[in-house]
């Protein structure tokens, strides 16, 4: 299949071999996120941009009640994670910039490992506090240009990769999530080794 977006044609390409080759990034960056993470059940929640499904694979094991959900714009990547999830999981073709689900669907949004490639950030933000119910928890794992590794790959990417949009620091995500419908705001960066930093961003959608 021939993709004319960036991302999609990136990650059609890289989806059979993807888990193995970005093991311990994912493994690290799950750890993380998952830390972070309070779910109670019968919570509905979602992954944007969830890729071959790792952390979906996580939240099922360990919150078996909870109704799932999953977002990609790789039918590549879908299909991975398809084949190893059961199919309670509801996997959807789509992107940050209009999430496939209807208004207040779901208690949990998380999004690890996916920002950098938004084009319209403020807009997948918006797109996240819509489909979130009063009071409900966003997440969001990526990369933290505030480390010198990073602003250097943030470099090269967006000059060499037509998928790469542009990395942010702790500075720029709490603008971005200083929203009149956002609360208790955190960002918190990190390295998951010597090399690479990351943040993880956790806020509370308001009640009306």
């Amino acid at each position: 299949m021939t993709h004319s977006d960036p991302v999609q044609q990136e990650y059609s390409r890289l989806a059979a071999t993807y888990d193995r080759r970005w093991s311990f990034y994912i493994e690290a960056t799950l750890r993380e996120t998952l830390q972070r993470v309070v779910i109670k059940p019968q919570d509905r929640v979602l992954d944007l941009g969830c890729g071959t499904g790792s952390l979906l694979g996580r939240l099922y094991n360990r919150f078996p009640e909870a109704s799932l959900a999953g977002l990609d714009p790789s039918a590549e990547m879908l299909s991975v994670a398809r084949q190893k999830l059961p199919a309670s999981i509801d996997f959807r073709l789509g992107s940050a910039d209009g999430i496939p689900f209807e208004r207040e669907s779901f208690d949990v949004l998380i999004s690890t490992n996916a920002f950098h490639y938004f084009r319209h950030p403020s807009q997948a933000i918006q797109e996240m506090i819509r489909v979130l119910k009063p009071q409900g928890s966003l997440i969001i794992t990526d990369w933290c240009h505030d480390y010198l590794t990073c602003r250097i790959c943030d470099l090269f990417l967006r000059r060499f990769n037509q998928a790469h949009f542009r990395t942010y620091g702790v500075d720029d995500c709490q603008t971005l999530l200083e929203t009149e419908t956002l609360d208790q705001i955190l960002v918190e960066r990190y390295k998951i080794n010597w090399l690479w930093g990351m943040m993880t961003a956790t806020a509370i959608k308001k009640t009306a």
